[in-house]
């Protein structure tokens, strides 16, 4: 990437802009088909919940936020009960407007980064199994498919399939 992005843990001065970048990732996958995030389904309350029960980070470009990401310290209703050996990244967005390209890249090292910092060994996250596109990215930043397809159950009670994917890091 060619121009430097800064870390700084989100805030609740920071709620609105999440809900938006996050609005705005959904409506792009709607309109490309995706069926995976939808406009509306995360509230400011989520993004509050998910910084005191983890943490929310927001990159930064020349004062503007180009993306953001959460990272949780347990995931059972996904994962399952398990040591806390990992860190799961969730919401990883970026601003498709603003972003340089590579940010999602660095969204993700920064993921694996905390997650070291953490004491855990492994970066976990799962993605839509009818989506292709996005496991063979994440495939290609080093994660690897342990679970092929795990039904989840949506907060609007739709159901889909999820593969989830795992990286060592420490």
């Amino acid at each position: 990437m060619s121009a430097q992005v800064a870390f700084r843990q989100a805030d609740d001065g920071d709620l609105d802009l999440l809900v938006g970048m996050f609005d705005r990732a959904a409506h792009w996958m709607v309109r490309n088909g995706i069926d995976q995030w939808k406009p509306g389904d995360k509230t400011a309350e989520h993004f509050r919940s998910r910084m005191a029960a983890g943490e929310v980070w927001l990159a930064c470009q020349d004062g503007r936020a180009v993306g953001a990401y959460e990272l949780w310290w347990e995931d059972e209703q996904v994962w399952g009960a398990r040591p806390p050996e990992a860190g799961y990244v969730h919401r990883l967005m970026t601003d498709r407007e603003a972003a340089p390209a590579g940010t999602g890249r660095v969204l993700l090292a920064h993921a694996e980064e905390r997650t070291a910092a953490g004491g855990r060994r492994l970066a976990r996250l799962d993605c839509e199994a009818g989506d292709p596109r996005l496991r063979t990215y994440y495939e290609s930043a080093g994660y690897t498919a342990v679970v092929e397809e795990l039904e989840k159950v949506a907060a609007d009670g739709r159901r889909y399939r999820v593969t989830l994917l795992e990286k060592a890091v420490a």
